[in-house]
Formats: C-alpha cells, sequence, structure tokens
C-alpha cells in the first residue's frame, strides 16, 4: 500500500466484517458470487450518494453488503442485527485486549 492509499480498515475489529462474510461464504450462507453482487450494490449505493471512493469508506461498504446479505438470508431481524451490530466493537476489542495480554 502506498502513502497515498488508506488503509482499509481502522480497526481490526473491522477487518472482522469482511472474515465473517468469507466464514459465511464457507458455510454455504450465501455464494461468492452473491457477496460479489452484494458488495458492488453497497458500492454503487454509496457513490450514488457522494461517496468519496478513496478507499476510506471500505468498511462500510463491507458491513452494508454483510447486512443485506445476513437479512436476506439468515432468520434475523433488522433489530437482532442491530443489537448484534452494536455490540460487535466492544466484544471485539476485548478479544483483542486479552490476546495481547497472554
Amino acid at each position: 500500500m502506498s502513502e497515498s492509499e488508506p488503509a482499509q480498515f481502522s480497526e481490526p475489529w473491522q477487518a472482522e466484517a469482511l472474515a465473517l462474510s468469507m466464514a459465511l461464504i464457507q458455510a454455504g450462507r450465501f455464494s461468492s458470487v452473491e457477496w460479489a453482487d452484494s458488495l458492488g450494490a453497497a458500492i454503487r449505493r454509496a457513490q450514488a450518494l457522494g461517496d468519496s471512493d478513496d478507499g476510506s469508506t471500505y468498511y462500510n461498504h463491507v458491513l452494508d453488503a454483510l447486512e443485506h446479505l445476513v437479512l436476506d438470508k439468515l432468520p434475523l431481524t433488522a433489530g437482532m442485527l442491530a443489537c448484534r451490530k452494536e455490540a460487535w466493537p466492544r466484544r471485539s476489542s476485548a478479544r483483542h485486549m486479552e490476546s495481547r495480554s497472554t
């Protein structure tokens, strides 16, 4: 990555969203084609709203795509997803802090 390219993920827990999508593909919850289509659609939605398209908002696109697929393919409601989404950074940060102390 060059100096002018922003990091795709500013926090370790953000990268977990992409890892979760890969795990869901491997588990057969949705296909890699569905993931690619969903991620592309998320990027297009953001661009239509004026996204800077400089890579700094990649996590937002990953999360948007994952949320759309999860709501479409898995037995979760929007409320359940919102609760999990809110708790994710706290749980992940705690896991990363635990792993650093061992």
